[in-house]
């Protein structure tokens, strides 16, 4: 059984930042491709960021140069240091395995 669990979550002001971490139970976490994606309140959930078992990264234009995905799998865990926040990303935050499991979900909320 996958799980995965999503922290460091909150509110903080448009300029701040915050850091995501997704920890994945059970085995084989370095093997997987992981994902964060987002879904804003009355809107479809969309992809943020990738990162590749090799280390490879890819990201949404929105996030581009202020978002940085990284995993260390040792810790079976994936980050999204999330830098210069404005109020449009505020949404709930899932992160995923490339198997399909998801996390539950964490809000981020970015003031004005």
């Amino acid at each position: 059984q996958v799980q995965l669990v999503e922290s460091g979550g909150g509110l903080v002001q448009a300029g701040g930042s915050l850091r995501l971490s997704c920890v994945a139970s059970g085995l084989f976490f370095s093997s997987y491709g992981m994902s964060w994606y987002r879904q804003a309140q009355g809107k479809e959930r969309e992809w943020v960021a990738r990162i590749e078992t090799g280390g490879s990264t890819g990201y949404a234009d929105s996030v581009k140069g202020r978002f940085t995905i990284s995993r260390d799998n040792a810790k079976n865990t994936v980050y999204l240091q999330m830098n210069s926040l404005k109020p449009e990303d505020t949404a709930v935050y899932y992160c995923k395995d490339d198997r399909g499991y998801w996390g539950q979900g964490i809000q981020v909320t970015v003031s004005s």
